[in-house]
């Protein structure tokens, strides 16, 4: 289950959408469906906070993904982790590469799912492999976004 909490107006078509992403995800990594996670659409100053505590960084970002991993024990499902989305910083992105706002949601919640599950782009090999799992999902999509 995708727990997608939300201080923005979301259309149900782009929850929708979001909601596919991270199914899409999923599946590109051949992961089992049955997961749950938590989806957070919010703003700079809730990102600002979470980057300067848990990374050290004071200041806005894109995307923050806390993988957890963890059957939880009421349900017995696998909880994936959360994924915490800046709202403003993806309207200022999709304005700046002139795409839609959607498409750019839809690019940060695949790159988040594959954070949680090991995914990262630090060494240049980790990268290639993450951007081209990014790559291979957005085509499911129709996103026609290449990853940063």
């Amino acid at each position: 289950m995708i727990d997608l909490q939300t201080e923005i107006f979301l259309s149900p078509e782009i929850q929708s959408a979001l909601q596919e992403a991270v199914t899409a995800t999923l599946a590109q990594q051949k992961h089992p469906l049955d997961v749950d996670l938590t989806l957070r659409i919010t703003d700079d100053a809730e990102l600002q906070a979470l980057n300067s505590a848990f990374l050290g960084n004071d200041a806005p970002t894109d995307v923050l993904s806390f993988p957890l991993g963890e059957v939880d024990p009421e349900t017995g499902r696998l909880y994936l982790g959360d994924i915490a989305i800046s709202y403003p910083q993806a309207v200022q992105q999709a304005q700046k590469g002139n795409h839609a706002l959607l498409h750019e949601l839809q690019l940060l919640v695949v790159h988040g799912v594959l954070h949680l599950l090991g995914h990262d782009h630090y060494a240049p090999e980790e990268k290639a492999r993450m951007w081209q799992a990014q790559r291979a999902v957005l085509d499911v999509l129709g996103c026609p976004l290449l990853p940063p």
